[in-house]
């Protein structure tokens, strides 16, 4: 298992995550120069794609077709700043499968002071529909992301860091 240090103190003990490594540019930050809260997001959809590429490039092609992933909750809490050129790094963990729903959470981190820090944490929670003629229908994950998706699975969600407070 791996260990992670928040912002709050809280140690989060977790299976291994799937990892995106991203270098800020410029043009994601504001007139301020820190990242602008809605990059958070795109960069959960960035990983979320990486991963499918990487371990269930079926699902691409299923994706062509009549497989939908609808994102149906999206949320990320902020600890700290991000400025143009960090290194930061996106884990992601699968939470859950619950028949047609799948929660995965992403922890945000950059290194400090030579250690890694989490700066944030977000949610994602997906349905898988199919699209027919009717409209859109629920239907379990194909088993190919499913079982990539086992892979990077919370080993120990009770003691997972969700929504620490403070900072």
């Amino acid at each position: 298992m791996n260990e992670q240090i928040g912002r709050t103190g809280h140690v989060s003990l977790i299976g291994k995550p799937f990892i995106y490594r991203h270098i800020v540019s410029f043009e994601e930050t504001n007139v301020v120069g820190n990242v602008y809260f809605a990059r958070h997001v795109a960069w959960q959809g960035r990983c979320r794609e990486m991963f499918l590429a990487q371990h269930a490039p079926s699902v691409i092609d299923d994706i062509s077709h009549e497989l939908r992933l609808v994102t149906i909750t999206v949320n990320c809490n902020y600890f700290d700043e991000i400025y143009a050129l960090d290194e930061i790094e996106i884990t992601m963990h699968l939470s859950y499968i619950r028949r047609h729903r799948i929660g995965l959470d992403f922890d945000y981190s950059k290194v400090l002071a030579g250690r890694k820090v989490i700066v944030a944490h977000g949610f994602q929670e997906i349905g898988c529909m199919r699209k027919d003629r009717d409209g859109m229908s629920p239907i379990a994950p194909p088993k190919s992301l499913a079982d990539a998706l086992d892979q990077f699975a919370a080993r120990n969600s009770q003691q997972q860091l969700h929504f620490p407070v403070g900072g």
